[in-house]
């Protein structure tokens, strides 16, 4: 194989986003957490049914970059090497697949990845016998409010009850917090990609607002939207879209999407793409009729003011509860300078004032990304949403806006910005041509 092949061959097999300096950087940082005496143990994503699409876990994906099922991380605190896991060559699926990175392919897997060892999947039980402390992630192991008796435990929970099985003697921890305190400040290479995530976010978020009209259903902008994301390189979507007409949008994480937009209405639009393993956030409200009704200028307005003060006080070196009291004391005149048509409207727009959710999330490899970004003082490189919100429950009306940013030197980069946000930019945005012309379109079975 000449060498042109065979870098083809590598960058098809492996990413090419992140070095393998980051990746090892990554896993030092848990070895100085957990310490000389533990390992720490991360498993792949679910394996994929017959002509499913695999995607890695992220926190897998975090620490080495590959994307093959059924392979597992170690970080072996003892002697701070890293072993990976792959399964061994399979003739059939690759026959039917393409080539893969295997057990077989061991230096090529570490020469790609920078882990120390690797090895096939068979070696893992052997080399977790002698561990005494044992990290593994718990995420996702609580279980639903609704419980469902028939149903196994999740994969997590899963996991972790073979390990003890297999390491009675071993005490078992979470390692979801290590995880998510590290992924809360993200890389330059991090902040590149998701730079390139909120802009397709503003872009397909553009484009549902312009097909925006009455009769047009929910789950057309939700379609409108994953064609800008799949056409620009995403997976499709980072969650299940939020499409609310009407009152759907009282529901915050409504995502049936199964209503016809109705004259008069507002819609809630709230979606971001699954782009190279991260993703963004965005919340803009437009009204159905391509005209702002005077309350929803009254509401929405008001909301979108707020927005902007808040994203003019965020900087480094502050805690995310000071700018919410900055942004609240700079918003009290405006309060009492406006003539609300309802006393509803007024209370709900002091309420607002109030509620200490407005900076509520890290953004990253998921919407909600883990750690408690707000319980320190901002430092560049954190990423999260900016999503103040206002309920009217005598009206069961729900009004946000969002964007998602990354603290700076100086202030901010706001990832989300090219999506329109001023009411009279929103409402010109309706008037262009669209890329779908769904309004009219949709018909009865």
């Amino acid at each position: 194989m000449d060498k042109t092949s065979e870098t083809s061959q590598s960058t098809s097999l492996f990413q090419t986003d992140f070095s393998i300096q980051e990746f090892s950087d990554r896993r030092g940082k848990v070895f100085d957490i957990i310490g000389k005496e533990a390992l720490a143990i991360l498993q792949s994503g679910r394996p994929p049914g017959y002509l499913e699409s695999f995607r890695q876990s992220n926190e897998l994906y975090y620490f080495c970059g590959v994307e093959i099922p059924n392979s597992y991380l170690l970080l072996d605190g003892r002697s701070r090497k890293t072993i990976l896991y792959l399964p061994g060559h399979d003739p059939q699926r690759e026959r039917n697949e393409g080539a893969c990175l295997n057990s077989d392919d061991a230096e090529l897997a570490r020469k790609l990845t920078g882990v120390d060892e690797v090895k096939n999947l068979a070696a893992l039980k052997r080399d977790l016998a002698s561990a005494t402390s044992i990290y593994a992630s718990h995420q996702n192991t609580v279980q639903s409010a609704l419980p469902d008796p028939f149903r196994r435990s999740t994969r997590e929970a899963h996991f972790i009850d073979r390990i003890k099985a297999l390491c009675p003697n071993a005490q078992v921890r979470d390692l979801s917090p290590i995880i998510s305190s590290l992924r809360v400040v993200k890389s330059p290479a991090e902040i590149r990609i998701m730079r390139r995530a909120g802009e397709l976010t503003a872009l397909a978020i553009t484009e549902a607002i312009r097909c925006t009209s009455p009769g047009v259903m929910e789950y057309q902008l939700a379609a409108v939207a994953d064609y800008i994301f799949l056409v620009n390189g995403a997976r499709g979507g980072a969650y299940p879209a939020i499409i609310g007409g009407g009152v759907n949008a009282w529901y915050g994480h409504y995502n049936r999407n199964d209503c016809e937009l109705r004259d008069g209405d507002l819609v809630l639009i709230d979606y971001a793409p699954d782009y190279k393993y991260y993703t963004s956030d965005i919340g803009r409200m437009c009204p159905v009729n391509g005209k702002y009704a005077a309350w929803q200028r009254e509401l929405y307005g008001f909301m979108v003011e707020y927005h902007k003060v808040l994203l003019k006080l965020i900087r480094p070196g502050v805690m995310a509860s000071q700018i919410m009291d900055e942004a609240a004391s700079k918003m009290k005149p405006v309060v009492e300078k406006t003539k609300f048509s309802k006393p509803c409207y007024e209370k709900a727009a002091r309420q607002t004032l109030e509620f200490r959710g407005h900076m509520s999330h890290s953004v990253g490899m998921a919407v909600h990304d883990g750690g408690n970004y707000p319980a320190k003082p901002l430092v560049p490189g954190t990423v999260f949403a900016v999503d103040p919100q206002m309920w009217v429950p005598e009206e069961k009306l729900y009004i946000r806006v969002e964007d998602t940013l990354v603290v700076t030197q100086d202030g901010i980069e706001n990832f989300t910005q090219t999506a329109p946000l001023e009411l009279d930019d929103v409402e010109a945005t309706m008037k262009e041509g669209s890329l779908a012309d769904v309004g009219a379109r949709h018909a009865s079975p």
